[in-house]
């Protein structure tokens, strides 16, 4: 398992929580992800969805919403996952950056669950991935983020990493960590 921390978008004003972490897991064997976002600070602070059916449901990202981007070493296409503490989750495959939108099939439903105590909440997301089994772990990419609605709806943007700009999880500068069997590593730097 790794750890690894989010950062607020510059633009996101007393962003709440404190502090985004999430724990990753991968098992090599059975191709299965396990993402633990965990929000740290007063939960009171924190807007989350209303239960609901867990099922597929699509703008999640208005409220408070986890999300996972994976994609390919030297590719363009990728796959963007959102989980909801309402139990409803989104997967969509594109061709391109924010291209070639489609509801990504083939998969089971991810498993959330959701829960508190008196200075965080943790969303864990289980996502089996055996389905993409054609390509290796070795070159899948990861990026990670988060929409975190505040107790006075305002919403702020974690992320790895933030290009300049306006928030955009889609830029695949942020996708950072590598699977690779048994665990998760950071890419490598290029060499000079």
């Amino acid at each position: 398992m790794t750890v690894v921390e989010l950062t607020a978008h510059p633009g996101s004003a007393d962003p709440v929580p404190d502090r985004v972490s999430v724990v990753v897991g991968w098992q090599a064997m059975t191709r299965q992800l396990v993402l633990q976002y965990r929000f740290l600070g007063d939960p009171n602070r924190v807007r989350l969805p209303a239960p609901a059916l867990s099922g597929r449901a699509d703008g999640l990202w208005r409220h408070s919403c986890c999300e996972a981007f994976l994609g390919r070493s030297g590719a363009t296409d990728y796959c963007e996952f959102n989980f909801s503490a309402s139990g409803e989750w989104a997967a969509y495959r594109f061709s391109a950056r924010r291209q070639g939108m489609a509801p990504l099939e083939g998969l089971d439903p991810p498993v959330i669950v959701l829960t508190r105590s008196a200075d965080e909440i943790i969303l864990e997301a289980r996502l089996d991935l055996a389905p993409l089994a054609p390509v290796r772990p070795a070159e899948f990419r990861l990026g990670l983020a988060a929409v975190v609605q505040d107790d006075q709806d305002r919403q702020s943007f974690w992320a790895l990493r933030h290009a300049p700009g306006r928030p955009d999880f889609h830029d695949p500068s942020s996708y950072l960590l590598h699977l690779e069997a048994p665990g998760l590593q950071p890419p490598q730097e290029p060499t000079p």
